[in-house]
């Protein structure tokens, strides 16, 4: 009978056994050292590969994962390290206490602990993974035979340790990507489910993969890992001949391809375990730390995150190159990694003064010789300043001896070293669609995908049979002693429910002013949009609709659809001149949205509204309301405003485009986005390929 550990085990050799060797991948050499790092300091905070299909992505991880040494761990644990007793799970630490040959488990482990060597795990997270896979669930066998909530480790378990490999990370569930990171991140797995209240280490290397052409990934997520760079690359013809013949080669003879890179790649597995060793030794200056600091803030960088990662990428760096303090080699790795891709500027040229202000320290310079200068020039003054001068004189030779290497130049300079294009992800990202963000999706109780077991409310549709039993087995003991009869009894308490979960598309809501000279073109433009965005309706699920607003109302021309057939019949005559009733047109808006999101089939709604928020017809006159005898008037600036701030409370999304070329009075469309929580864009030819463009990034925004 083969045990899931000793399958697991196997599993890991035929992984390493099977991987092309690293050394042997063509290119990549950013990646490839961006591993490495990785596989020096598990903890630097993983390492995200986009690439287009066939670009090596997955060949780079399990490559790396056949250098990694064998682990050592304790017998029938998480993957626990003898040698650290305080990362052991509460589990572990119990049987060991309770074990004679061991009694106190705060000294270290010795020789009488049962332990064995094992390949270092390599668990990939498949695409449609559970929570309770993910995470750990009760072993139902187990608690039925024992009477108690027994747990059943999950992937988080059996990677600590190892290396957690995420394959098409744009496509996983948003839930178990936060659930993994937060493992991850914190070290730690916390268990809090089906009676379940336990923790357990899960410390890992993560690598995750996609491909920009299924999806983006939204920025915050690429936020958590500390390195995000591309796998595409330019090859020449003779390279991909190569690679040709490297691939057909390990394929037929892949014992003789391993022979011929074994010796490189032997060089460098022990590499990897000398820097392993060599990395808590590391040190980094204060200096150092600001430079790294001072490149994040040129380059745009939001948050602390990257030059925290950089520090840790900096500090691995010299650990890899066997080194115990960094260098400013060291530095500008860290900041060509990490920074870098994250810049969402390079800084313009400055002038000489402020960068003589800005520039770090060079060479041995740094700031105490520029105060020392300064008291040189007043030595003749008093003997006392002079004894005082003499003294810093001394100090400051005694640092300059051990002064920090610092890059002379900033790397995000554009008279400084060229930034390679490919690793500006993260700004390439935000240009092309201008956010990284994903659909949305609604929970349901009557279709979807089964993501998660919960508690009932109200009427009990779908039960989670799976969950049920496991609710239900640690007591089977004591409730048969009542009913010896039933084989399994479950009562009330133990029931879940299935919670589902699907796609959801959303509704993008056209509000065009058509009165004015300019109204000809605005719903020209709008109805490209339109029939742009519709192209686009099927695989996302979202549906278009068009209220163009002149003269006194405001009338729902297209109805919320996705037929491109009957959009283009509506839109071929539209009457445009008159009035401008925004405040009917922004009720109308308002009113087919809420109605559309009863219907439980869209997730968001976006009305884009072209416009430049100068409305001249009130509410009640669109209505057909008389006002009543010696009622004041309504400002109808006020009026548009109370309208458009009750989209917040709706939850519509509001973004107003302003089309207007000489802006008199300018402000108001701005007025009405602040009023509504929305957005304002100022756009004086606006292309249907713009609008189109906008409403998309207004769509995809978490």
């Amino acid at each position: 009978m083969v045990t899931s550990e000793s399958a697991s085990n196997s599993y890991n050799s035929s992984i390493a056994a099977r991987a092309f060797p690293l050394v042997a991948i063509a290119g990549h050499n950013s990646l490839k050292l961006a591993l490495l790092l990785a596989a020096v300091d598990p903890g630097i905070g993983g390492v995200v590969i986009a690439g287009g299909r066939g670009t090596g992505k997955s060949v780079l991880a399990r490559g790396l994962h056949a250098l990694l040494p064998s682990i050592e761990t304790l017998q029938n644990s998480l993957n626990s390290d003898p040698r650290h007793p305080d990362e052991w799970d509460r589990v572990t630490r119990a049987r060991i206490r309770q074990s004679a040959k061991y009694v106190n488990t705060d000294e270290k482990p010795t020789s009488l602990i049962p332990t064995k060597i094992i390949p270092t795990p390599f668990v990939q997270i498949p695409l449609g993974v559970t929570e309770d896979r993910l995470v750990g669930s009760v072993d139902v066998t187990s608690s039925l035979n024992t009477g108690m909530t027994i747990f059943q480790p999950g992937l988080l378990a059996e990677v600590h340790r190892g290396v957690l490999y995420i394959d098409e990370l744009n496509l996983m569930d948003n839930n178990i990507i936060n659930l993994l990171l937060a493992a991850v991140g914190s070290g730690e797995n916390r268990i809090e489910r089906e009676g379940l209240s336990l923790t357990h280490p899960c410390r890992c290397l993560l690598i995750a993969t996609y491909n920009p052409e299924e999806g983006t990934v939204r920025d915050h997520l690429l936020d958590r890992f500390a390195i995000v760079l591309s796998a595409n690359q330019l090859l020449s013809i003779a390279e991909r001949v190569e690679i040709t013949n490297s691939v057909l080669d390990f394929n037929d003879h892949s014992n003789n391809f391993r022979q011929k890179c074994s010796e490189e790649t032997d060089a460098i597995a022990t590499q990897l375990l000398l820097a392993r060793q060599w990395l808590p030794n590391v040190r980094i200056s204060r200096q150092q730390i600001r430079y790294l600091v001072t490149e994040a803030i040129r380059g745009g960088v939001e948050g602390h995150r990257p030059e925290l990662y950089a520090v840790r990428v900096a500090r691995a760096h010299a650990a890899l190159n066997s080194r115990d303090q960094v260098n400013a080699g060291d530095l500008e790795v860290a900041v060509r990694l990490v920074i870098a891709p994250r810049a969402l500027q390079i800084p313009p040229q400055e002038s000489n003064s402020n960068m003589e202000s800005s520039s770090p320290p060079q060479g041995k310079e740094n700031s105490t010789d520029n105060e020392q200068d300064n008291n040189d020039q007043d030595e003749t003054k008093d003997s006392d300043i002079d004894q005082t001068e003499n003294n810093e004189k001394e100090n400051d030779s005694e640092e300059d001896q051990i002064s920090p290497q610092i890059p002379e130049e900033f790397l995000l300079n554009p008279e400084s070293i060229a930034v390679d294009p490919d690793l500006l992800l993260f700004s390439s990202n935000k240009a092309k669609s201008g956010s990284s963000g994903s659909r949305a999706v609604v929970m349901s109780n009557s279709r979807g995908r089964y993501v998660k077991p919960m508690l009932p409310r109200g009427p009990i549709r779908r039960i989670a049979v799976d969950a049920t039993l496991r609710a239900a087995a640690p007591y089977q003991k004591i409730r048969k002693l009542k009913e010896p009869h039933r084989n399994i009894i479950v009562k009330e308490g133990d029931l879940r429910v299935k919670q589902l979960q699907r796609k959801a598309g959303a509704l993008v809501i056209f509000l065009v002013d058509a009165s004015g000279s300019m109204a000809f073109n605005r719903m020209e433009s709008a109805k490209g949009a339109v029939i742009k965005l519709l192209t686009e309706a099927y695989k996302n699920r979202d549906e278009v609709a068009l209220i163009p607003f002149r003269g006194e109302r405001a009338e729902v021309l297209l109805p919320p659809t996705r037929s491109i057939t009957a959009a283009k019949r509506r839109l071929e005559q539209m009457p445009c001149g008159g009035g401008s009733p925004l405040a009917h047109g922004l009720t109308q808006a308002a009113r087919v949205g809420v109605n559309s999101l009863a219907t439980g089939n869209l997730a968001q709604i976006v009305v884009v509204a072209i416009t430049d928020g100068r409305g001249n017809v009130s509410l009640s006159r669109s209505l057909g309301q008389l006002p009543l005898e010696g009622e004041e008037s309504i400002d109808l600036k006020e009026e548009i405003k109370i309208v458009a701030s009750r989209y917040r409370s709706l939850g519509i999304k509001l973004l107003v485009i302003d089309t207007e070329r000489n802006f008199i009075g300018a402000g108001m469309g701005k007025d009405l986005a602040e009023a509504a929580g929305g957005r304002y864009i100022q756009l004086p030819k606006a292309s249907d390929q713009k609008i189109a463009a906008i409403a998309l990034e207004a769509l995809n925004e978490t």
